[in-house]
């Protein structure tokens, strides 16, 4: 495996990006990599290391790079991260505090300056794009494919958060512009991704033309997905793996 981690220019300054995929057989289908509220860490260059050993380039953005180097990891007597709601408010709150202050509009623009990146000489091939988003970045993947439709086409979001809301920029009120898959998975229990949430969303993209496909994992909490978490919920984390593969190869073509 090729790996680097690189600054990209964008309008707002330099954004840290850390880039693997395959030696051999390039150019390959570009995935990008949404991060959750904790930034960016060695658990999301290991989920990019598994996207990448199947054949794809897979970039991890570090979309706080307007508020400096925020990295946050605290862990259990056993060495795994610690979730959130497990942590001290006051631990809740410091990990939260970046999350407000990066708009959803920043990061369409930053994933305008990675599009170009990858356009001008990286081992990728022309045309569609995948995305893996965890919590907050499963809320970005839906607001990026609306923002660059002709990009991206197989589209992933895990325990995504507020993919409905009041916000003017909620990314359900650009659902009528997705085009290819997005798949979310959804954990049984989330008061971010709750019942009524996950039923009102399948209800709106019936109606659109993104092929939208969902799963809930009976016994997962937010943040299952993630591996290297006291409740990494290792079943459900692995029937997104089959389906987020499969989408791929559906839309990407073959890896």
């Amino acid at each position: 495996m090729h790996e680097r981690t690189i600054n990209i220019h964008t309008p707002d300054g330099s954004m840290e990006t850390f880039i693997t995929h395959p030696e051999q057989d390039g150019p390959f289908a570009a995935v990008v990599l949404y991060m959750d509220v904790w930034g960016i860490r060695e658990e999301l260059h290991d989920i990019a290391r598994r996207v990448a050993t199947v054949g794809y380039y897979c970039a991890v953005p570090d979309f706080y790079y307007r508020q400096g180097r925020v990295r946050h990891e605290f862990r259990d007597a056993n060495n795994r991260m610690i979730s959130l709601a497990a942590l001290p408010e006051a631990d809740r709150k410091r990990v939260s505090a970046p999350l407000a202050q990066l708009m959803d509009t920043m990061v369409a623009a930053d994933t305008g300056a990675l599009l170009r990146f990858l356009d001008a000489g990286e081992p990728v091939r022309p045309g569609a794009l995948g995305s893996i988003g965890y919590c907050m970045g499963g809320r970005h993947v839906m607001s990026v494919a609306a923002a660059f439709p002709d990009r991206f086409r197989a589209s992933a979001g895990l325990h995504p958060t507020s993919l409905i809301s009041d916000r003017p920029d909620s990314p359900h009120r650009f659902a009528d512009r997705l085009r290819g898959e997005f798949y979310c998975g959804f954990a049984e229990t989330d008061p971010h991704a709750p019942p009524s949430m996950i039923e009102e969303l399948g209800a709106l993209l019936a109606g659109c033309q993104v092929r939208y496909h969902s799963e809930i994992h009976a016994g997962a909490v937010h943040g299952y997905a993630l591996p290297d978490r006291d409740i990494h919920h290792k079943r459900g984390a692995n029937r997104d793996w089959e389906l987020i593969f499969a989408m791929y190869r559906r839309q990407l073509g073959e890896a």
